[in-house]
């Protein structure tokens, strides 16, 4: 590869983003030091966004080899800051979930592990679109704060053991500016560009171990379960080359998880989990991921039904919560109009397909369409059944909630065909919550 001239600045450049492009174009793998160059230019300015766009999609029709993939995360994550966690004294476990529609999980999750001694460092996001983010929830509670300094960040983890917050704009800066290029030109769906995004933050945050929950069917960003796995299998090797033990579990999103969706209310339910209730689904995941979590941590036997039956996970979620500035105890948002919809006929409740209520969720209020929107913590939708649950003519099916009646028909539309009831004691069966674990 040649390299070229930069007239602007005066400076020789060690390669030339044309012959990057046209490599990967072609079919060919990019050597080393030329994708490592193509991301620091683009992350200085030189490489354009145009450049950029044409790699980015030249990657999503023809992959990458797996050390390529290597070689963009580690790239990545030189464009920034890499945060280390080796004086805390304790081992740092973080989990990352694909995203999908009632994914509440992180919240009865970290001080679950937490309790056990563990450090867990949760990185978290907003949400977009029809797949809620941790930061909208938690910021349903009354004075809680998701942006901390490093040194905060570190003084919890060690009183607490568990924190949840925004990551720094030090993070991995590359990955920025390269998953908002992606948003715009179609290439979201591109694994190698998805597994290098979401691991370059994560190797770079310096969690000793990480467990993956990747997320396939109608609710989640990979909808067919092979693609899922094969982005499971490309990060879980991304960690383990790095350094950090990374496992992975594949989960279904066919169907909400949970009863909440939304903001405040799957705050709600959260702490039902944590006081030793909540839906079983939930319940079920929650305690899949502690274990991972745990084992990676070097305690495969903790037993962490017992955390969450004798207050111990209770504990810990007030703790992180107080240290944020927020108010365990304060009422959370409640909307200021609600619509139940009830059953039309007595039977058994069939499918509710889990893309269709995160819409309507989103347009309810609960989600943005834009980054810099605003999101209604008090909107959302409560689910009073799950398939397989018995249901007699006008009993509620599910709840909408939002601070303006205008939004209900444009929720209802989403909804349009997407749950049905089936004939009584026809009960459809259950696929496994947790499908199959990836390890290196």
């Amino acid at each position: 590869m040649t390299a070229a001239s930069s007239e602007a600045s005066g400076s020789i450049e060690a390669y030339d983003a044309v012959d990057v492009i046209r490599a990967k174009r072609d079919g060919g793998a990019v050597p080393e030091p030329a994708l490592r160059w193509m991301v620091d230019a683009y992350t200085r300015g030189y490489v354009s966004d145009a450049q950029m766009s044409s790699f980015a999609m030249a990657v999503l029709l023809n992959g990458m080899e797996r050390d390529e993939i290597r070689v963009l995360t580690e790239a990545m994550i030189a464009s920034g800051e890499r945060m280390s966690f080796t004086g805390l004294g304790k081992t740092t476990v973080d989990k990352h979930s694909t995203g999908g529609v009632g994914d509440k999980i992180t919240l009865p999750l970290a001080p679950l592990v937490a309790s056990f001694g563990v450090a867990v460092p949760q990185l978290s996001g907003r949400g977009l679109g029809h797949t809620g983010g941790t930061l909208d929830k938690l910021e349903s509670i009354p004075g809680w704060r998701a942006a901390l300094s490093n040194d905060e960040m570190f003084a919890q983890l060690r009183d607490v053991g568990a924190v949840i917050c925004a990551a720094g704009s030090g993070l991995a800066p590359a990955d920025k500016k390269l998953y908002a290029l992606r948003d715009v030109t179609g290439t979201v769906e591109a694994i190698p560009l998805i597994a290098s995004s979401i691991m370059s933050k994560k190797i770079a945050e310096g969690t000793d171990a990480l467990v993956l929950d990747v997320k396939f069917g109608s609710g989640a960003f990979m909808q067919d379960i092979d693609r899922a796995r094969e982005l499971a299998r490309t990060m879980v090797a991304l960690g383990t080359d790095s350094g950090v033990a990374t496992t992975a579990l594949l989960t279904d999103m066919n169907t909400p998880l949970g009863l909440a969706i939304g903001n405040a209310n799957e705050v709600r339910e959260s702490v039902e989990v944590l006081a030793g209730g909540g839906p079983a689904d939930v319940v079920e995941l929650t305690i899949a991921l502690a274990r991972e979590m745990l084992a990676l941590a070097g305690q495969p036997d903790a037993d962490v039904e017992s955390a969450l039956a004798d207050g111990r996970a209770m504990d810990a979620w007030r703790a992180l919560i107080r240290a944020q500035d927020g108010d365990p105890d304060a009422p959370l948002p409640t909307p200021r109009e609600t619509h139940t919809i009830t059953a039309g006929r007595a039977g058994t409740v069939s499918r509710m397909d889990a893309l269709p209520f995160g819409i309507a969720a989103w347009r309810l209020g609960a989600g943005r369409a834009r980054a810099e929107d605003a999101v209604i913590h008090a909107a959302g939708i409560d689910l009073h059944v799950k398939p397989g649950d018995t249901v007699s003519e006008g009993q509620p099916v599910f709840t909408l909630l939002a601070d303006d009646a205008a939004r209900f028909d444009r929720a209802l539309a989403a909804l349009d065909g997407a749950w049905s009831i089936g004939d009584p004691g026809a009960v459809p069966e259950r696929a496994p919550l947790v499908r199959e674990r990836i390890t290196a």
